[in-house]
């Protein structure tokens, strides 16, 4: 079983910076490949905690938490980004960045090897059982928020104990927070998009730090962005910079078009957005503005008692 002792983040170091024919040649020309060309090979992959896969058969998404041993076989458990757990066989069937693999068992690491890092950049912490889900939270707005902060930071939060919960927008904030009743044992940590001077969001910040049992137990953080996708580096898409989306304009869909990627309903955004994630390896990946954000929402609840 695959499981991660309870024990404080260690530091970590830092970024310091910042067509093809679309239909193919003719199948009766000379020299054009086989009809009946072979499926793409599975590449074997050794099962690692935070591993995030996707079962091909279902759809189902989720970094990897344990594998247990069980009469019928090897399982081994996805957690989605909404905390929902489910077990798969261990073996073939599964899916990285797109590509068809075969889970294999762990291997063990030479007593001499490394340290292994993990997304966020601390020490992986192999062979402990997780800590038991403090009070304290971290909220986000959306999932898409919910779902870049698994990726990168989801070994750091099991470690810790913090579940990760969405909003769904900034604008209820107020009433939620009374709702939670955060106190000293009870600490919430909540991360807002475009949270810059004279921004909706700034105004309702400022509005739940003036209510009773917010200060010293609930620490509002954000991000100049308007939309966590921009908090993805460019270069990872090939870009130079983000596109700059005119008002009046969702910024996911313009952000798509301006890509040159499909835009036209909900399904295409939530497609755009897994490429985009996708591509999003560990921290480097993202901004510093957002991940030393995360890094002190992170440090907030951990403190809490």
């Amino acid at each position: 079983m695959l499981a991660v002792p309870s024990s404080s983040r260690p530091s970590r170091p830092r970024p310091t910076g910042s067509g093809a024919d679309r239909y193919g040649r003719d199948v009766l020309a000379a020299g054009a490949p086989d009809l009946h060309r072979r499926r793409p090979v599975a590449t074997e992959v050794p099962v690692r905690r935070d591993l995030v896969v996707e079962d091909a058969t279902t759809g189902w998404t989720g970094a990897i938490t344990r594998v247990e041993k069980t009469a019928g076989g090897m399982l081994v458990e996805l957690e989605d980004a909404r905390g929902r757990k489910r077990s798969f066989p261990l073996g073939p069937g599964f899916m990285i960045d797109g590509k068809p693999v075969v889970l294999t068992p762990p291997q063990r690491r030479p007593a001499d090897a490394k340290p292994v890092r993990s997304a966020s950049g601390s020490v992986y912490v192999e062979g402990a059982r997780a800590r038991t889900a403090r009070a304290s939270r971290i909220w986000v707005e959306g999932k898409h928020d919910a779902e870049l902060v698994q990726k990168v930071w989801g070994h750091d939060l099991r470690i810790e104990g913090v579940v990760v919960e969405m909003l769904d927008g900034a604008d209820n904030l107020a009433e939620r927070v009374a709702d939670f009743q955060p106190g000293p044992t009870r600490r919430l940590s909540v991360l807002v998009d475009h949270l810059v001077p004279g921004s909706k969001e700034t105004r309702i910040a400022e509005q739940v730090m003036r209510q009773k049992g917010s200060a010293g137990n609930v620490l509002i953080l954000g991000h100049p962005y308007v939309d966590v996708w921009q908090a993805v580096r460019p270069a990872r898409v090939g870009l130079r910079e983000w596109p700059r989306i005119p008002r009046g304009t969702d910024i996911k869909v313009g952000t798509l078009a301006a890509l040159g990627w499909p835009h036209a309903d909900q399904i295409d955004i939530a497609e755009g957005w897994k490429r985009i994630l996708s591509t999003v390896r560990s921290y480097a990946d993202v901004e510093p503005t957002l991940s030393g954000r995360i890094e002190e929402l992170i440090d907030w609840v951990t403190q809490d008692g």
